[in-house]
């Protein structure tokens, strides 16, 4: 999708600003209304900006107006963008999100609020029930889990802050992971024990269950869908192409497997609570060499700028 951009700049910034926008070839249009913003003072000016252009054009702001507190930035997303004399150049627009957007994506999405807890707690008593599951109502309480439970982004915030050197980002995401992940293990180790005192499933089920066997013993397979699945996930950030995220998701094992810690400490089980943290450390691991890889080549060869914090 394309860009717009609400800026509002001092009022003295505007003229030389606006004459360096006016020759980017990737912004297509351009309004000023002076003294329009009166939070901070000063000029407000509209863009509409093909992604390609979008970092050039943070580049330039940043530059005309150093001081932090006088400038802010709104970005939206531009369903459509009809501009016939520019109509190759539009429709060859490229699919990127910029940094800025990543960060607060992920800020927004993986925050240690309420509903990040509970959705972790909720996605750990499905995955536990899964554990001990015939396969399909398994498959589905597995998927569910993935899906409902914020366990990507966390992760993703680590390597996206090392690479950015936002390290503030990075130390978040360590502290959400952790958190999150305490919580899912937590439900799945109540979940699992309750199942087992009322006597709705048995220690022999939840041990003989072949699921857990293939989370003992991943072979190349699985962990070859696991890798392409963190990388899928990270290129699906940066793409901006947030709506899919599920499908990354459901191919890693990491829900499944923090749901094994909790459910083998619940039956007794240590070995399988270790085969279950050995393989969430396989998946994050996947997820963070992916991280590093992807957000490394998008800074290196395409937006090649430090994010407005």
């Amino acid at each position: 999708m394309h860009r717009t951009f609400t800026l509002t700049i001092p009022s003295t910034a505007t003229e030389p600003l606006c004459q360096q926008l006016e020759q980017l070839p990737d912004v297509v249009g351009l309004s000023v209304q002076k003294d329009g913003s009166r939070k901070p003072v000063g000029d407000l000016l509209t863009l509409q900006v093909l992604n390609r252009g979008a970092d050039e054009v943070l580049r330039l702001v940043r530059a005309a107006v150093p001081d932090e507190n006088q400038f802010t930035i709104a970005t939206a997303e531009t369903a459509s963008m009809i501009a016939p004399a520019q109509r190759e150049r539009v429709l060859k627009d490229r699919d990127e999100a910029i940094w800025e957007e990543m960060i607060a994506g992920l800020y927004y999405q993986a925050r240690i609020t309420p509903n990040f807890v509970l959705l972790m707690a909720l996605g750990g008593l499905m995955a536990a029930i899964g554990l001990v599951s015939d396969p399909v109502p398994q498959a589905i309480a597995f998927i569910s889990s993935s899906i409902i439970a914020p366990g990507f982004e966390p992760l993703a915030k680590i390597p996206l802050g090392l690479v950015l050197r936002h390290w503030e980002l990075a130390a978040k995401g360590l502290v959400a992971t952790l958190v999150g992940y305490a919580v899912f293990v937590l439900a799945a180790f109540l979940t699992m024990h309750g199942l087992l005192a009322t006597e709705a499933t048995t220690v022999v089920e939840f041990v003989t269950n072949p699921a857990v066997a293939s989370l003992r013993f991943p072979g190349l397979k699985d962990l070859g869908v696991a890798g392409a699945g963190a990388v899928s996930g990270i290129l699906i950030l940066a793409a901006y192409r947030r709506s899919v995220i599920a499908g990354p998701l459901i191919a890693l094992s990491l829900m499944s497997a923090a749901a094994l810690i909790g459910g083998g400490l619940a039956a007794g089980r240590s070995t399988l609570a270790w085969a279950g943290l050995e393989r969430v450390l396989a998946d994050a691991g996947f997820v963070m060499l992916a991280g590093l890889l992807v957000f490394g080549l998008k800074q290196a060869f395409l937006h090649r700028r430090k994010p407005i914090k």
